[in-house]
């Protein structure tokens, strides 16, 4: 974690008084942390075929048996609002959740394998053209 301290510095030019401000990064110490991967995954709920939307309830069994099976470890879920082009070029508005994983690094094999799997399943379950996936390095601790 990074901390910002603002500080006033007092400079002379040509015999002038200056203040001018800066800012400083310190570290904070906030003990061990190891290589984990976030991987954010982004559900659509709007059909593209104009059946009904994914809802709520649906959604949750799935996460339920499908994603939290292949996670058990922990995830995090958000719910919103999001939009995307689809395949003949219409703008969709859609409500969509946003599913964030974290797993060591070393692990990322397996992972994925795993990822694929949830979002292939949740496209034919759901006839979605796609689940959105976002991969970052982080470094994590979790006590």
């Amino acid at each position: 974690m990074r901390t910002r301290a603002l500080l006033a510095g007092v400079l002379t030019a040509a015999g002038t008084l200056v203040l001018a401000p800066f800012v400083v990064a310190a570290e904070t110490p906030v003990g061990p942390r190891g290589a984990y991967t976030e991987t954010t995954l982004l559900f659509g709920t709007q059909r593209p075929d104009g059946g009904t939307p994914v809802t709520a309830a649906q959604f949750q069994r799935f996460l339920d048996s499908q994603v939290t099976r292949r996670f058990p470890a922990g995830l995090t879920v958000d719910d919103g609002r999001g939009q995307y082009r689809d395949r003949h070029g219409v703008i969709e508005k859609e409500r969509s959740y946003r599913v964030v994983i974290v797993y060591p690094t070393h692990e990322a094999e397996s992972a994925n394998a795993k990822l694929e799997a949830v979002r292939s399943l949740y496209d034919r379950t759901f006839r979605q053209e796609s689940v959105g996936r976002l991969d970052e390095s982080v470094h994590a601790s979790f006590s």
